[in-house]
């Protein structure tokens, strides 16, 4: 499995964006993010992986869901083997939008280990996050539901809560916090309060620019990491 520099971005189109769309926006954030130094996960719908992980060099591809069945009967169900295969190196996983039960998000984690793939598990309040850590994913994304796309990040004390949540069960779980993150004053924010990584989907998606965008976000992402540095 690639390993992850801190501080890192993820960009999570989510299904505003497919076919040639996605691929323009990835192409983007793979520029990005190459200029920047940083590393940059990005999901896509399942079909357009193969094409998002041909077009680019340095983002870590990302699906946005997988299933915890071996090779056989299965239809209509995402294989682990199947993206790997097709070059993702990481998955989401109960994401508000397709949440899972600890028992099936348990089984999907294990086989995401068995396969070589990174593990990005969602999580809603303190008490999920620390539940969920006992899991042991690669990441976690912290974000309370009711902010999801609203242009508001979460609070400090939301944050610290979460943060301190998943770290007291396992500090080498890497966290973002990325509700409502849409600026770079709000990566910047998230990362001083203690975040390993951060991104976003609709600040991104609808901004005029996405270059631009981008460029503000994952600047700051930068700026940030080399006053750590100084």
């Amino acid at each position: 499995m690639t390993g992850i520099r801190k501080p890192f971005f993820i960009v999570n189109p989510k299904s505003y964006l497919y076919g040639d769309d996605v691929v323009k926006l990835a192409k983007i954030a793979d520029k990005v993010a190459s200029q920047n130094q940083l590393d940059c996960l990005f999901t896509g719908q399942l079909i357009d992986l193969p094409r998002i992980k041909a077009a680019t060099s340095h983002l870590i591809i990302a699906a946005q869901h997988m299933d915890p069945l071996r090779p056989g009967r299965g239809m209509g169900h995402v294989l682990p083997e199947a993206l790997k295969a097709a070059g993702v190196e990481a998955v989401v996983l109960n994401h508000a939008e397709k949440p899972l039960g600890i028992g099936v998000l348990d089984q999907t984690i294990t086989r995401a280990k068995e396969v070589g793939l990174m593990t990005i598990v969602c999580s809603d309040t303190p008490s999920e996050s620390r539940a969920i850590a006992t899991l042991h994913p690669t990441m976690m994304i912290c974000e309370p539901t009711s902010l999801i796309g609203t242009g508001s990040i979460s609070n400090e004390d939301y944050i610290k809560a979460t943060n301190e949540a998943v770290r007291d069960v396992d500090a080498n779980i890497l966290i973002m916090q990325a509700a409502g993150v849409s600026t770079g004053v709000d990566v910047k924010k998230v990362l001083q309060l203690g975040a390993d990584g951060t991104g976003g989907t609709s600040g991104i998606i609808k901004a005029p620019d996405w270059q631009a965008k981008l460029e503000e976000m994952m600047g700051a992402m930068a700026a940030y990491k080399e006053a750590q540095l100084a």
